[in-house]
């Protein structure tokens, strides 16, 4: 017959040797933390550039006001969504999250095709100056992106490339959020185009190599 108290031991001795746990802060939390790295960038960007630029495009064709205010929306619902699904037992549904600021972002940012008028202190970008939009949104995203994969690695998510392709478009987004601050161009189709390729490649690069990572976590 087994003696009770060599379970107990093993138990005991088992149970020593286990580190504890700490819980991860709820999503919104870890949204946040991550929203205040953009924020500094944008202050330093804010320092440099000043605000009065933006503005006055902003006050001169409000389209693009409602462009940048979907992208924001879209990098935090983007965000917030990543973390959810990082948590396991969360609902794919979450996905969903960032498609109105999306809606938002892509609809405002087309009626700039539409308009008859350029935004005050721009111009339409020419062919040669519209990938300097491209190389902002891809090289702001690159130390977003690395930081999102970063935190999202602590949780182990169980849908790990969906999670990344969210971590993707929430960086993107905030990327294409912060140009605005110094965005020189009016809205065209070649200006919308290098933003759309942009954001493109952001989430495919968090999809195949921030998918990996967070497998590799899991």
């Amino acid at each position: 017959m087994t003696d009770p108290r060599s379970h107990d031991s093993l138990i005991a001795a088992l149970g020593a040797e286990l580190a504890p746990v700490r819980r991860l802060p709820p999503p919104w939390r870890r949204t946040l933390g991550w929203l205040l790295a953009v924020a500094a960038i944008a202050a330093a960007l804010f320092w440099h550039y000043g605000a009065g630029g933006m503005l006055a495009r902003w006050r001169g064709t409000p389209d693009l006001a409602w462009a940048g205010i979907g992208a924001l929306l879209t990098a935090v619902g983007a965000a917030w969504a990543a973390f959810a699904l990082a948590v396991p037992g969360r609902s794919a549904r979450w996905a969903w999250l960032p498609l109105p600021g999306a809606l938002l972002w892509i609809g405002a940012s087309g009626l700039g095709c539409l308009r008859g008028w350029v935004a005050p202190a721009t111009h339409v970008a020419a062919l040669r100056e519209a990938p300097d939009c491209l190389a902002f949104i891809v090289a702001f995203s690159v130390p977003l992106s690395a930081l999102l994969v970063w935190l999202l690695r602590r949780a182990a998510p169980l849908r790990p490339v969906l999670t990344a392709v969210l971590a993707g478009l929430a960086s993107a987004a905030a990327s294409a959020t912060l140009l605005e601050i110094c965005h020189a161009f009016d809205a065209s189709a070649t200006d919308l185009a290098m933003h759309a390729l942009a954001v493109a490649l952001v989430v495919a690069a968090n999809a195949a190599m921030g998918g990996r990572l967070l497998s590799k976590a899991a």
